[in-house]
């Protein structure tokens, strides 16, 4: 098998990020599972953090390393343009694709404010889901169709969505766990 110079041959996988966004409530949600190969490398890692002073939530799918690189160009854009999520999500994303180093990393980030769910993406991509529901990493595919079913339930707010598409997605997916870290605002 070959592999880009910047990748390993064991690849390591283990990210369900959520993010669900229902009446006056919007939470981001990851699981705790980081796999190396075929062996769960650590169960509880946190893959969701606040910025400042809980006014964002980020959660991160890829790289560790490169997702934390990732979170610090955030925080500084963040700073750079207050209040400003997209401006501020775009503006790193201009900067992912033309620098040379950031260029580089491999990482997927879901971040949300009181007003704005936000995809980035390597590759430019700045999304803002019509429905508010993000899933992003190796089960986010999963935990998002199981949200988008549990949306509509009048007896479910968005941390009772998040929680329960994040099981559904942990019995599916098997680099995820039912360990789960989860982040919520107030819209």
């Amino acid at each position: 098998m070959t592999t880009a110079p910047h990748t390993n041959a064991a690849e390591m996988h283990g990210t369900t990020i959520l993010s669900v966004r229902k009446g006056d409530q919007v939470v981001v949600a990851g699981d705790g599972q980081v796999s190396l190969g075929q062996t769960v490398f650590k169960s509880n890692a946190r893959k969701v953090r606040t910025l400042s002073d809980g006014k964002f939530l980020v959660g991160f799918a890829g790289a560790t390393a490169d997702a934390f690189t990732l979170l610090e160009r955030l925080e500084a854009k963040l700073e750079q343009y207050p209040q400003q999520l997209t401006r501020a999500c775009v503006e790193l994303a201009k900067d992912w694709r033309t620098d040379r180093y950031l260029r580089r990393l491999e990482a997927m980030m879901a971040v949300v404010d009181a007003e704005v769910s936000l995809i980035l993406s390597g590759t430019g991509d700045v999304i803002e889901p019509e429905d508010g529901i993000i899933g992003i990493g190796s089960g986010g595919s999963y935990a998002l169709s199981a949200a988008r079913a549990l949306a509509d339930r009048d007896d479910m707010d968005a941390e009772a969505i998040a929680r329960r598409a994040m099981e559904i997605a942990a019995g599916i997916c098997i680099y995820t766990n039912e360990n789960i870290t989860l982040e919520k605002i107030r819209a």
